[in-house]
């Protein structure tokens, strides 16, 4: 049966019920039109909006991948009309998305081919804040209580230095390994902290391909190709590795995005290690984390860049932050810890104390520290704990053990 198409007069949403969970994607070839869709639908959604940037993005089966992962599907007419109300009429056929489209034209045969091809929703450009907030809560109105096959994203955990050095590798590795046995759960870690990143090297890993071999086929990048790339440790962790040689490479933040939501979809916790990256805070790496993790330590250096990341990009309550501080030493300190909570805005949640043997034992046998015991290794157990609210037994048995003592 044909649906109608919508066309709207002026009737304002200020602030619409029921749109803040919609999944959406925008699709455009034109990277100015694809903005100004994210921006009209994040002012009236208020979520993160996925980008295409092609008509043919990530999958070889892209209409089932989007109806699958999306509540509402946005496409720009004007790009290529022919290829654009394809993928339209591929998508609208059983498929429980809402498809919205977009176009400086409203010519009437336009609108009818949207229609016949299964757009539910027009939306004339320049965009209106009011119909594209009506039009978004008549999609929350269309979507189904639960829809079979749709699969929740895993949870992401992010790994971000105040500055080169900090141990951010050494965290972010032993922390997915615990995560990988406490949980039970299937755990990824990527080492994004490209080209020169080691998380594979500190856990004995020799890999034939890297994050970088997925971000060179974006248009490919599928759970198939994905699981092609990866190695599985002996500890049940799988990893993405940074490429054994240098390789000149400048990922994109879409590039980053495709891969860590197929990530997302194929494990259910996925762990990144971005080195003391920057350019990677406007991706999804950072807008959709579960828990951001900002590794420092208590030196005046580090202490003013956490000052001036945690004031630019953790104003907001989104997304959780947790402040770890790496090789602390209470006695030995130069800067006292009242001082150290001045410099942060706040609490540090993590100390992780000073063990250097420890960690050169880590790398020489390269062994992660979580799968022996050591105060390093009882703390980043403590920080998963925290995460899948299971008890640390280790840690247990080793405070009865001290208080029987």
């Amino acid at each position: 049966m044909a649906t109608s198409l919508s066309t709207y007069s002026a009737n304002p949403y200020p602030n619409p019920i029921g749109v803040e969970d919609l999944s959406i994607a925008v699709i455009s070839p034109s990277e100015g039109r694809r903005q100004e869709a994210v921006h009209a639908m994040n002012g009236c959604a208020g979520t993160y909006v996925s980008e295409f940037s092609s008509y043919s993005p990530g999958t070889g089966d892209l209409p089932h991948t989007l109806d699958e992962d999306f509540d509402v599907i946005v496409i720009d007419l004007d790009g290529d009309a022919e290829i654009a109300l394809d993928l339209v009429e591929n998508i609208g056929a059983n498929s429980a998305a809402t498809v919205m489209v977009y176009s400086e034209s409203s010519d009437p045969e336009l609108l009818v081919r949207c229609m016949r091809a299964g757009a539910r929703e027009f939306l004339p450009v320049p965009f209106s804040a009011d119909v594209v907030a009506e039009a978004l809560v008549r999609a929350a109105a269309r979507r189904p209580e639960s829809r079979p096959g749709k699969k929740a994203a895993g949870k992401l955990y992010a790994f971000m230095g105040s500055k080169g050095g900090a141990g951010t590798t050494m965290l972010a590795t032993n922390f997915a390994v615990a995560l990988a046995k406490e949980s039970g759960e299937k755990t990824l870690l990527i080492d994004l902290d490209l080209p020169l990143g080691d998380a594979a090297l500190n856990m004995g890993i020799t890999a034939e391909f890297s994050a970088i071999d997925a971000l060179q086929q974006v248009d490919r990048l599928d759970a198939k190709f994905l699981n092609q790339l990866l190695v599985k440790h002996s500890s049940g962790l799988w990893v993405l590795a940074a490429p054994g040689r240098f390789v000149q490479f400048q990922a994109d933040n879409e590039g980053i995005n495709r891969l860590l939501h197929v990530a997302r979809h194929e494990f259910e916790n996925v762990v990144v290690d971005l080195g003391s990256r920057l350019e990677l805070m406007g991706t999804t790496a950072y807008k959709e984390a579960t828990t951001v993790y900002l590794v420092t330590q208590a030196s005046i250096p580090e202490l003013r860049n956490s000052n001036r990341l945690i004031t630019q990009f953790f104003s907001a309550p989104l997304p959780k932050l947790e402040v770890v501080i790496n090789r602390f030493e209470s006695r030995v300190l130069g800067v006292s810890e009242e001082h150290i909570t001045k410099a942060l805005t706040r609490a540090a949640q993590w100390k992780i104390p000073n063990d250097y043997e420890a960690v050169r034992n880590m790398q020489i046998s390269a062994k992660p520290l979580v799968l022996s015991d050591s105060p390093i290794a009882r703390q980043v157990r403590e920080m998963v704990s925290a995460v899948t609210g299971k008890s640390d037994t280790a840690t247990k048995k080793k405070k009865k053990a001290f208080g029987i003592f």
